[in-house]
């Protein structure tokens, strides 16, 4: 497969190249080109987050290294830093988050099949927000706090297979609860969220839209307790109610009834108290899809570990948002090649192993599976060992 080519170049041909031209004229992108072009832009920036380059010196430098070497990674010209940083600043950075979620419409279907951390038959979404802490003095537009400035990462993330559903990017000042406003929702389908999210009116959305919601409960909101159920005490479930809010506002916001469920986690001793609109599942079930929130949690902490998007090339609001959406286009681009060449390996190992074969020309599937032969980076338990006598 692809004898000759590059691992990167290989990996490339992956991507629906009409789709990513489609979403250049959408917003026309290469108009009076006279630098980098779109697709190479995105190129250098995809060889950047997935070699982890530092800056833009740093990716000019190791792409003029390669000299003639470059065509065969696909680019047609050297890149320079002050080009990449004009494409930066210049190119709409809608294009790339376009594309990036045309790219989610293809792996979410691979994964569809994944089995999840509850017995669900439904599809089940975790929502959350991550925040990236920037400098005000360079980043004076994402406004967060009096002296910091941040942006913040809005992602719904389909735990079928961990893959992002939907990415909002904001300043640090946005709250979480208006994410909820962007979302699209799918009947029949669950959704947890945190404590941050509980705002009755657009909670209200969900009954309306036929989709369940589970979120923590807070110590302030006033409930009336309509009916309790037996629960199975040992399963750690120590209530199970029908409420009603009794707050004049809040229950003209929901005026119907929800769900109430009190519950002591058997691994931390802590007591936690739940709502949601699903009156059908076991309590002990709706405790279990709580629990499957940590997902977006874990999925936050592993794309700032093994993306770029902690550091960035450029200071302006489209530089940023290009980078973060570029980072998800690597990140679902791994995700879709994992499907189709059927690997057994994480996105851990599939990255790392990436990150120092992209100039070999062997089948990509068959450097992956010579790779896939040593254990995880993840397992070794103690890296100091090799210093051991």
């Amino acid at each position: 497969m692809n004898e000759g080519r590059t691992i990167f170049s290989q990996l490339i041909s992956f991507l629906p190249d009409r789709e990513f031209r489609r979403s250049v004229e959408r917003y026309r992108g290469d108009s009076r080109l006279r630098g980098l072009s779109c697709w190479e832009q995105f190129l250098a920036m995809a060889f950047a987050q997935l070699t982890y380059r530092e800056s833009l010196r740093d990716i000019e430098a190791c792409l003029r290294a390669l000299g003639p070497k470059r065509y065969h990674l696909g680019f047609r010209r050297s890149i320079a830093r002050s080009t990449l940083a004009d494409a930066n600043e210049t190119h709409d950075w809608r294009i790339f988050a376009d594309f990036a979620q045309h790219l989610i419409g293809i792996a979410r279907p691979l994964y569809a099949g994944d089995t999840l951390g509850v017995d669900l038959d439904a599809s089940l979404y975790a929502l959350d927000s991550t925040t990236i802490d920037l400098c005000l003095a360079l980043f004076p537009w994402a406004k967060f706090r009096r002296h910091k400035a941040a942006v913040k990462m809005h992602t719904l993330l389909d735990l079928h297979g961990n893959i992002p559903a939907f990415i909002h990017v904001s300043d640090g000042k946005m709250h979480d609860v208006h994410a909820l406003d962007r979302i699209d929702i799918e009947a029949g389908a669950y959704y947890v969220m945190d404590r941050a999210y509980i705002d009755f009116e657009r909670l209200y959305r969900f009954t309306l839209g036929s989709a369940f919601f589970v979120t923590r409960s807070k110590s302030n909101i006033l409930l009336e307790r309509h009916t309790s159920h037996p629960v199975d005490k040992s399963s750690g479930v120590s209530a199970n109610q029908t409420v009603v809010l009794a707050s004049f506002e809040s229950a003209s916001n929901y005026p119907e009834k929800l769900r109430r469920i009190s519950y002591r986690d058997p691994e931390t001793g802590k007591r936690l108290k739940f709502l949601t609109n699903n009156f059908t599942l076991p309590a002990l079930a709706i405790a279990q899809i709580y629990k499957q929130r940590w997902q977006v949690e874990l999925f936050f902490k592993w794309i700032k570990q093994h993306l770029r998007i902690k550091a960035f090339y450029g200071t302006s609001e489209n530089a940023v948002k290009t980078q973060i959406w570029i980072a998800v286009s690597v990140y679902v681009l791994v995700a879709i090649v994992r499907k189709r060449l059927r690997l057994d390996s994480s996105l851990h190992q599939i990255l790392q192993i990436l990150s120092v074969i992209p100039f070999e020309k062997t089948p990509v599937l068959q450097a992956l599976q010579t790779y896939n032969t040593q254990p995880d980076l993840d397992e070794i338990s103690n890296q100091l060992i090799l210093f051991n006598l």
